[in-house]
């Protein structure tokens, strides 16, 4: 019988993401979930207060979703995608089209958020080629997120992410996060880059999730992508954080008018069961490869596309998403944001409290630039750790990011350990 913790062994041979592994204290060993709580090795629970990387958003092994694989994997567990197609990947997509804006007509699936923007920018640049145009530049937003692998990190923001890869990267135009002051400026500066040799515009809608919760304002959002819709750039809409109802609505390109010609999704997708990416296009895009001419398609695709199992969850995840009961708890969940932002409002200690739907975010003010390297997050870190509070800062931005099924019980749990922090802080 093994003696010894899960932790310790986890020492011995695991390598862990974004985690300096000679400093970085134990990892928790978690052995199981229900609902909005994770349990460790010792049976204590751990109040998932931030969807296990943004993932989870209708619960830990939840009935539905285990049901649905369950009966999946004695049917198929998998299946080649090339030549032949199987019901879950096409249940899917005809869901998923009928969710989605209206505009888009094809599904193209991948491994996660970061293989759903790989797609998504060769899909754009090939695009081009197809029609015989050569666009070679793409713009995105500074301090941008959209994934690790080298076409995702590219249009990402330079940042500690990809430091040593700069100079290896493609190069991107970044753009500021427009605002009312600085609206007409951006535009300005598309232009002067002579819009027809823009590919693509890749963006997250609304909220730059690892840029530090950038929240920002949906009208002047809409001006931008008016004025590049206009100039026949392509419109990437990264929905891999916002997707779901994070934002308050299905997705986050709802509050604006103009559609994206490329969708992005993953992380919520399946509930935070399982691996599984999605990129959509509209008609034009896909017509667009449509040809005799064998160079004309798209050579992208992933041992893994269209797992039966990935798109079981994410079919049984879309059950419990389109149930009026889902769209009821994030909108229970946003109003005890919105009296909690009202407190955080009065402490001296913070700056720029900000919501949206269910993403409730803010800067502790500390003698340190603000961003990800800043030395507060290991404190925080072992703060919340020993209240038993599962908060990932983003450097000296604390957030709250929950599962639709977090209780008001436990998120005033979270409320107060905040509180608490404050309070020492002060």
């Amino acid at each position: 019988m093994q003696t010894t913790s899960l932790s310790a062994r986890d020492l011995d041979v695991i390598w862990h993401p974004y985690t300096q592994m000679q400093t970085a204290p134990a990892p928790i060993g978690i052995v199981r979930g229900q609902g909005a709580l994770l349990f460790d090795e010792n049976n204590q629970s751990y109040i998932d207060a931030t969807s296990s990387w943004w993932v989870n958003i209708h619960g830990h092994a939840h009935p539905h979703i285990a049901q649905q694989l369950a009966l999946q994997a004695g049917q198929l567990e998998h299946c080649i995608f090339a030549g032949y197609t199987h019901p879950p990947a096409v249940n899917l997509a005809e869901r998923l089209l009928k969710i989605l804006p209206d505009n888009q007509r094809r599904v193209f699936y991948s491994d996660n958020g970061s293989t759903a923007i790989e797609v998504a920018l060769k899909m754009a640049i090939q695009y081009w080629d197809n029609k015989g145009t050569r666009r070679n530049k793409l713009l995105a937003f500074q301090n941008a997120y959209h994934g690790d692998t080298f076409g995702a990190m590219s249009v990402s923001g330079r940042s500690v992410f990809t430091r040593v890869f700069d100079d290896r990267l493609f190069d991107v135009h970044f753009l500021e996060v427009p605002t009312a002051e600085n609206i007409s400026r951006i535009i300005n500066d598309i232009k002067a880059l002579d819009p027809e040799d823009i590919a693509a515009f890749v963006f997250e809608p609304l909220l730059q999730g690892s840029g530090g919760m950038v929240m920002y304002d949906a009208g002047v959002f809409e001006q931008l992508l008016q004025f590049c819709a206009a100039s026949n750039i392509l419109l990437i809409a990264d929905e891999v954080m916002t997707g779901f109802g994070r934002t308050g609505k299905n997705f986050a390109m709802e509050y604006v008018q103009t559609q994206p010609d490329i969708i992005c999704l993953s992380k919520g997708l399946t509930g935070g069961t399982m691996a599984l990416g999605v990129t959509t296009s509209t008609a034009a895009i896909y017509e667009a490869f449509l040809s005799a001419d064998k160079l004309k398609t798209l050579f992208h695709g992933h041992s893994f596309t269209a797992n039966p199992l990935a798109c079981t969850a994410a079919l049984a995840s879309m059950d419990l998403f389109i149930d009026p009961a889902c769209a009821a708890n994030r909108e229970r969940i946003h109003e005890k944001h919105v009296a909690f932002l009202a407190e955080l409002s009065t402490h001296t200690i913070i700056k720029n409290p900000r919501l949206l739907g269910t993403i409730l975010a803010f800067e502790i003010v500390t003698a340190n630039a603000d961003g990800y390297t800043n030395s507060l997050a290991d404190e925080l870190h072992r703060f919340f750790k020993a209240r038993r509070i599962m908060l990932r800062p983003l450097g000296n931005t604390l957030y709250i990011l929950p599962p639709y099924c977090i209780t008001d019980e436990q998120l005033d749990q979270v409320y107060g350990s905040i509180r608490e922090l404050l309070q020492q802080l002060a």
